[in-house]
């Protein structure tokens, strides 16, 4: 018998395990601030007391709500979990107008059938810093001062609140961190965080793609040795290209989706590399 109920935080040894299994790169740390941003908001399902699978829900303010952290026990796939998982979340989000998740190709078939739509495609990149040729010119490091602007810069960028999340990814890596201004007014800004097996780098939000390849760039030079990986948009060309030279390549592709109404779709050609999957 399959039990499904609210996440705690008693639950991340058990998220762990299911992200290990999955070899996703998420630590306890993301768990934590998941549960904090939506402690009634996360399922798990639950077998003999073992859990066997996590869903996560974000509202992102009255803008919309988010899906992420779908997995499922290698040894429990192909029963329906995951489908009921999904179910669980999207009645957890029910009052909400617009539902956004990324899906893999494969969880695509499944959420086509329940009336997701395709936005658009994404690709994890990754590679192995060796720092040759990058320089980040007229960046900065992020400073206390900078949060006010820097909030209202993504606002409209991502199309929606998220202060509380970006504030932790200042917190946590402050060394990933960057900022580029123009006449005192922030034109970009990347941030990262430390994964299981890699350094993820995102959000990146530029105003032009070289103010993208400037941020990413010093933040690299502080990854010097590091595996790293970004979620890369595929809105130009020119993007995926130049993270090619440096040595990044795909290592799978996800496909931005979402159900009803599609009222907050932010600047997209504008988000270099998303947060993650888990988050947006």
């Amino acid at each position: 018998m399959i039990v499904y109920r609210n996440m705690e935080f008693s639950d991340i040894d058990a998220g762990l395990s299911l992200c290990r299994a999955a070899k996703w790169n998420q630590l306890a740390q993301d768990w934590k601030l998941i549960l904090s941003l939506s402690p009634n908001g996360c399922r798990v399902a639950e077998s003999g007391n073992k859990v066997i699978g996590s869903v996560t829900t974000i509202r992102y303010a009255h803008f919309f709500g988010w899906i992420g952290m779908v997995l499922v026990d290698p040894d429990y796939r192909r029963q329906g979990i995951g489908t009921q998982l999904l179910k669980e979340a999207l009645n957890i989000l029910r009052e909400e107008e617009t539902v956004k998740l990324d899906a893999t190709p494969e969880g695509r078939e499944v959420y086509i059938k329940i009336n997701f739509v395709d936005e658009y495609p994404l690709s994890r990149m990754a590679t192995t810093v060796d720092g040759l040729g990058l320089k980040g010119s007229g960046v900065r490091l992020f400073q206390k001062k900078d949060f006010a602007s820097l909030i209202a810069f993504d606002r409209e960028i991502f199309g929606a609140d998220r202060h509380s999340l970006l504030k932790w990814m200042l917190d946590a890596g402050p060394q990933y961190a960057f900022v580029l201004e123009v006449n005192d007014r922030i034109q970009g800004y990347c941030l990262g965080r430390q994964g299981y097996h890699s350094t993820h780098i995102g959000p990146v939000v530029a105003n032009n793609i070289e103010i993208a390849k400037n941020l990413i760039a010093a933040t690299l030079l502080n990854c010097i040795g590091q595996a790293v990986i970004l979620d890369v948009l595929h809105f130009d060309a020119e993007w995926t290209a130049w993270l090619a030279s440096l040595g990044f390549e795909e290592q799978r592709p996800f496909i931005r989706m979402y159900r009803g109404i599609h009222a907050f779709t932010g600047m997209p050609e504008k988000q270099y590399a998303i947060l993650g999957p888990e988050f947006g």
